[in-house]
């Protein structure tokens, strides 16, 4: 389909088809994930629960799969993103979402903690959560000069606190558990 070496874009991306699979671009280098599994999906419905009520009225709160384009050759895919409302097209989130939430898996790990708050905080993105729901833990940056920096992290029941992207409190265990 592309050749080897390619530097990918946007449109590029559009011409793939196949949805058993997640499709993200990192400076035009193809990025393949596998579908999550249930508890990844229950961190992420759990999450949009808590996030979708409080969200102002400026803002939506959509889970993955939503292109966050934040160039013409990277478009991530956050677990969940927070945009003002002007931000979306039909097609996706063009520009800087105001909040990126990634949910860990095995196979995503790396990309989660390096690759992608890389970019995001590169292109200006406020906020970056990642939820590891192996731990529980979730760990809550924000952006300072051109780095994320942690600003809030609890594991298991410990509340997590937060006056940003609004007033919010949350529990890692209650993300993560089945009831």
């Amino acid at each position: 389909m592309f050749a080897h070496g390619d530097r990918l874009t946007r449109r590029d991306l559009e011409l793939i088809t196949d949805e058993r699979r997640r499709y993200e671009l990192v400076d035009g280098t193809l990025l393949v994930s596998p579908s999550p599994r249930p508890l990844h999906q229950r961190v992420v419905a759990r999450l949009l629960a808590a996030l979708t009520p409080l969200c102002p009225a400026d803002c939506e709160v959509l889970p993955a799969p939503v292109d966050v384009v934040l160039d013409d050759h990277t478009v991530l895919i956050p677990d969940v993103v927070i945009g003002h409302r002007d931000s979306f097209t039909e097609r996706a989130l063009v520009g800087i979402p105001v909040l990126a939430v990634e949910v860990v898996s095995p196979s995503s790990r790396h990309i989660d903690l390096h690759l992608k708050p890389a970019r995001l905080a590169a292109a200006g993105c406020p906020h970056y959560w990642v939820i590891d729901p192996g731990v529980p833990r979730l760990s809550c940056f924000r952006l300072v000069d051109d780095a994320y920096t942690l600003t809030a992290e609890g594991q298991d029941d410990e509340p997590v606190v937060l006056t940003e992207p609004y007033p919010l409190t949350l529990r890692a265990a209650d993300l993560v558990s089945a009831h």
